[in-house]
């Protein structure tokens, strides 16, 4: 099958148009910045004199104003571009949605462009597969005529007498017609020459007539039709050959052998358009190279019909879909100049701007036809060339609106960093301003104070009656307690400017909770107590100072809030107290309702802390997977503080640790403070290392814990030794209750004592237990036990134990008023305060049992011996502007003998300390008019340099300067090291850190112990 080439008729180009929106106008980004000349105020006058304030912070500000107009000019810049895209804003706002439309139209051209050429490929795919139907259905129907031809030419050629005749030929195209659809009805025309026309007239029985139905006259030859189907029964007797067009037919069928057709007509049956279809009929079989008069020669008839263009079109495009969107046309254009309609309308409707031409190949070669197709109108613009270029102007509306938010917000951070370029300027001179101020509050806060106390204590060293004593005691304790106010201030501040440094010193955690608690006196009704785990090394690398710093706010805050019950303080290795606290820890279920295991009896907030975890921690059950890191060298301590006070109100632990923020901030609260402690806990703890937390239960108590890595210390000497003569002793513990006989224990253990413990007091003396003992420390609650004190008489006064010394009865009470009425009972040797530590315990035993004790001379008085010794005869200036300050310095070290000149400023010192001189020392002040102590140190310095490159004089010069100052920031101590001090000693003077400056330079004759006590 052979399908004809298409063309395009009318068909459209369009052209895309770029159009891109109006460009708006250069924008000039370039701007000068100016930085602002600062002018002088009218009338502002000089300022004369020292102004010990304003001097450092002023100059500070002037650099920073500097570094501050500086910033200011380089963002004026930038200030200049936003106020020029403010300016322009609304051009840009406009040409944006200009461009936006621009871009949305762009869209919808394009996508009806592409709809058009979808729409056209759609038209060409239904024109070409109609055109190709109806070839295919046209190659059908000729098939079949083809097989009529044979059916013909074997049954009525080729046989004698023919097979077939009319009748039969007319029943059987009758019945085959459903074969040939398109076709109105076939006829055979017999080929018939001149000279046979006679003999065949005679055997049909009829004459040969024409279209016209007249006689045919004499020609070459004759087709007259013999066989004719019913519909076509008038055609018979007529010969063919008389037609023009037939005649044309016919003899081009016969040469070429292939079915022809005439042009288009009406048929007379359906008055529908359609063409004569003539097939030749061969007497043999033809070879396809066979030539035209061998054709012809063969020819021995013709087969022919109408055939219905317009019905088998029409039946067609009924089959197929999308007939209603389109208008078909079936041309015969073998005269191209006047094509002849075959189907369709023949006024040129529908959208002819798109239409399509397909040829159709009949078969016959003679002859040309064309189908042209279009659309009944014109194709619809489909909504997604409506709604996607709304949706494209939206989002690039939105994308400039992005685009203008985000360059508004640009503007905002530049204007918003031009600020914080400011405030940054200023804050750094607030910064050290700040520190300045805080260097000049502390040395002008501290030094009246230091006069103050210096006074103090010089009055006390005077003859004093018992009521200017305790006056002055008690201005002494206020004055102490306002510098301890103003240390925590300044402890505050160094840490927010993360100047707090941390020290790294051997010290004994035992001693340090022993210091801790010897500062409070435990109200009445309180049991304040501290237990440290065996399993804790006995000396430990750290700063010892600011851990005792953390226990002592902590249990400072438990005092003021704690009203019965008790404070105890323990120290655990971390790990061991987390495996021990575990909370599948069985507790113990068989105690009274009313009652707690805890050190007082009282509940508490955490509840885990009872006697069952207690033993826990006590014995080795959680050691095995918590060996404090084996040969770490770091050790994780965990240390609580528990009372049973008041607890903390639930709104208010939020801010426990909010400096300056207390949970009763009321003018009417019933406690003092000023809310800082706890904040700088929690900052000393996060230097350690730790983390601190708490459990409060209002109306229970609270209990806060904190943990600190510290390092393992190879050192065995971290504080003073505590006695040995009490090793081998052998001491039993009456108490009833079991956590607090164990931290008796502990402190009994300190010092070498064998510890067994008795619960049951009443039945004690007939058990084993009570064998040959040393000492019986009895509790006071057990001591007021229903029989104790009966028993205890009876068996000390029995003949049990005669031939050894009766054991020496310790009771243990917690107040003064207790201590005497357990003293006037006659039964016990020794009543102990409480709390309770292991050189108080020390001190009453060994006075109890005549125990002769051998001290050293220099820690007689808290070390003012051995301080005399080192400063006896040493001659010292001390150089001061305060007549004050001289006054206080010089009679603090002419109090331990030593030789005091004072000079009032650094000028003075210089004049005084001109090479050579016979001065040991220099107590320096750091803040002096003139000169300070830095700049007189630096001087002193390059004298002794000087002296000793000119060879010394005979000796190595270099007096040690020790500052003197109330500032006690970290800044100061570096600028005190950096001009060339060699130690700080702080104002008011303290016994301990005077010695301890002065000893690095001094040596003192050690002389012997001496022996004290009666044997």
């Amino acid at each position: 099958m052979l399908f004809g080439a298409s063309r395009r008729l009318k068909q459209r180009n369009s052209r895309r148009r770029l159009i891109s929106p109006p460009s708006p106008d250069n924008i000039s980004l370039a701007s000068s910045s100016s930085s602002e000349q600062r002018r002088p105020q009218p009338g502002a006058e000089k300022i004369k004199g020292p102004v010990p304030y304003a001097f450092p912070v002023r100059n500070t500000l002037n650099a920073a104003e500097f570094g501050r107009s500086g910033m200011m000019g380089l963002a004026a810049g930038r200030g200049n571009r936003v106020a020029k895209w403010a300016k322009n804003r609304t051009v840009q706002v406009v040409v944006w949605v200009v461009a936006s439309m621009v871009i949305s139209l762009v869209v919808h051209l394009g996508m009806r462009r592409y709809n058009m050429e979808n729409a056209e490929k759609r038209l060409v795919s239904m024109c070409e597969d109609r055109a190709r139907m109806l070839q295919d259905q046209f190659a059908v129907s000729v098939n079949h005529v083809h097989a009529l031809a044979i059916l013909v030419s074997t049954f009525h050629l080729h046989k004698n007498p023919s097979a077939i005749d009319q009748a039969t030929f007319a029943e059987y195209t009758a019945m085959t017609a459903f074969e040939r659809p398109l076709f109105g009805g076939v006829a055979y025309a017999q080929r018939v020459m001149r000279s046979q026309r006679e003999k065949f007239e005679e055997q049909q029985g009829w004459v040969i007539r024409t279209m016209k139905r007249g006689p045919s006259p004499e020609q070459d030859e004759y087709a007259p039709v013999i066989f004719a189907q019913e519909t076509l029964s008038y055609l018979k007797t007529l010969d063919m050959m008389s037609g023009e067009e037939d005649r044309e037919n016919i003899l081009r069928a016969r040469a070429t052998g292939k079915a022809v057709l005439t042009s288009p007509f009406r048929l007379l049956n359906s008055n529908h358009l359609g063409v004569v279809f003539t097939f030749p009929v061969y007497r043999t079989h033809l070879s396809p190279t066979a030539t035209v008069e061998e054709r012809v020669e063969a020819t021995a008839g013709y087969l022919g019909g109408g055939f219905d263009i317009e019905s088998l079109v029409e039946t067609l495009l009924k089959q197929l879909a999308g007939n209603a969107e389109i208008l078909v046309n079936v041309y015969d254009v073998t005269n191209a100049s006047i094509p002849l309609i075959m189907y369709g309308p023949e006024q040129m409707i529908g959208y002819t701007a798109l239409s399509h031409v397909s040829m159709l190949e009949f078969g016959d070669p003679f002859r040309k036809h064309q189908m042209e197709c279009r659309y009944c109108q014109k194709p619809a613009v489909p909504w997604s060339a409506i709604y996607t270029p709304t949706g494209v102007f939206v989002i690039v509306m939105l994308i400039g609106y992005i685009i203008f938010t985000a360059y508004n917000r640009y503007a905002t951070v530049v204007e918003d960093c031009r600020k914080m370029e400011e405030l940054k300027v200023q804050a750094e001179a607030a910064d050290v301003a700040k520190s300045q101020f805080l260097a000049t509050v502390s040395h002008e806060i501290r030094t009246p104070m230091h006069g103050v106390l210096g006074m103090l204590d010089m009055l006390l060293d005077t003859e004093l009656s018992s009521t200017q004593k305790d006056y002055a005691q008690t201005a002494q304790v206020c004055g102490k307690a306002l510098i301890s106010l103003i240390n925590e201030v300044l402890d505050r501040a160094k840490i927010e400017a993360g100047k707090l440094e941390m020290e790294a010193v051997p010290f004994d955690i035992r001693s340090v909770l022993d210091d801790v608690i010897s500062l409070f006196s435990a109200k009445s009704g309180i049991e304040l107590a501290v237990f440290v785990s065996d399993k804790v090394p006995q000396v430990l690398m750290g700063d010892p100072g600011r851990f005792r710093q953390i226990v002592t706010n902590l249990v400072g805050n438990s005092i003021k809030f704690t009203e019965r019950g008790h404070i105890f303080i323990q120290v655990h290795l971390a790990d061991h107290a987390t495996a021990a606290m575990n909370p599948k820890t069985e507790m113990s279920s068989n105690r009274p309702p009313d009652s707690f295991d805890t050190l007082s009896g009282l509940e508490t907030a955490d509840g885990r802390n009872g006697w069952e975890t207690f033993k826990l921690l006590l014995s080795d059950w959680a050691e095995s997977g918590s060996r404090s890191g084996g040969d770490s060298e770091d050790i994780a301590l965990i240390v609580s503080v528990e009372d049973t006070g008041i607890g903390i109100p639930l709104q208010a632990q939020d801010r426990v640790f909010t400096p300056f923020m207390q949970a009763d901030s009321s003018t009417s609260r019933n406690y003092g403070g000023t809310g800082i402690g706890l904040s700088i806990s929690k900052c000393l703890v996060e230097l350690m290392g730790g983390q601190i937390s708490f459990l409060s239960r209002p109306h229970v108590g609270s209990t806060f814990t904190f943990t600190a890595v510290l390092k393992r210390c190879n050192h065995s000497n971290g504080g003073e030794p505590l006695p040995s003569s009490f090793r081998g002793t052998r001491a039993i513990v009456l108490d009833d209750r079991p956590v607090r006989s164990a931290v008796t224990r502990y402190h009994l253990q300190r010092l070498g004592i064998g510890v067994e413990i008795a619960t049951n007091a009443v039945a004690g003396p007939s058990s084993q237990l009570w064998k040959h003992p040393d000492m019986i420390v009895v509790e006071k609650d057990t001591w007021e036990s229903s029989g104790l004190r009966r028993r205890l008489l009876e068996w000390k006064g029995s003949g049990e134990g005669a031939a050894l010394p009766p054991p020496k009865i310790v009771l243990l009470v917690g107040a003064e008023s207790e201590k005497a009425a357990a003293a006037g009972g006659g039964l016990a040797d020794a009543v102990i305060m409480k709390p309770l530590r292991a050189s108080t315990i020390a001190a009453c035993l060994e006075q109890v049992a005549g125990i002769r004790k051998l001290h050293r001379p220099e820690l007689v008085n808290g070390g003012s011996a051995f301080l005399r010794r080192l400063l006896a005869g040493k001659r010292i200036l001390v150089v001061d502007d305060n007549k004050v300050n001289r006054r206080i310095a010089a009679g603090a070290l002419n109090k331990y003998g030593a030789n005091v000149e004072c000079a009032e400023s650094g000028s003075d010192a210089l004049s005084l300390l001109q090479i050579p001189h016979d001065f040991d020392a220099c107590f320096m002040d750091v803040q002096m008019p003139e000169m300070d102590g830095f700049e007189a140190t630096r001087r002193i310095r390059q004298m002794e340099s000087r002296a000793n490159a000119e060879g010394g004089r005979g000796r190595e010069w270099h007096v040690p300067v020790l500052a003197m100052t109330a500032d006690v920031i970290q800044a100061t101590y570096e600028e005190c090291m950096k001009s060339g001090m060699d130690g700080y000693v702080s104002k008011p003077f303290e016994e301990k850190q005077l010695y301890q400056a002065v000893a690095r330079f001094f040596k003192s004759q050690q002389p012997p112990p001496v022996a004290d006590g009666s044997s």
